[in-house]
């Protein structure tokens, strides 16, 4: 039986672990943008990740960590707390 891992190949062939650093990324790439425009959508995020829901839930993961507001499903907006 296959295990899951680390090593996994995850969308387009990244493992878990580029996934988690692409997210990194984005995540400092957005920072700014979020501070300068006051908030960005869930649609943008998905847009700038090009639709990969790892990086996407993981970009979100990292941006609340960073203490922004990741909004919910009624208010779909990412801001600084």
């Amino acid at each position: 039986m296959d295990r899951c891992g680390s090593g996994t190949a995850y969308r387009h062939g990244k493992t878990y672990e580029e996934c988690k650093q692409l997210a990194e990324d984005f995540t400092a790439q957005l920072k700014p943008k979020i501070d300068e425009n006051g908030k960005l959508m869930w649609s943008s995020l998905l847009e700038t990740v090009n639709h990969d829901e790892l990086v996407y839930k993981l970009t979100l993961k990292y941006l609340r960590r960073d203490g922004y507001d990741i909004g919910n499903r009624d208010n779909p907006e990412i801001k600084k707390l």
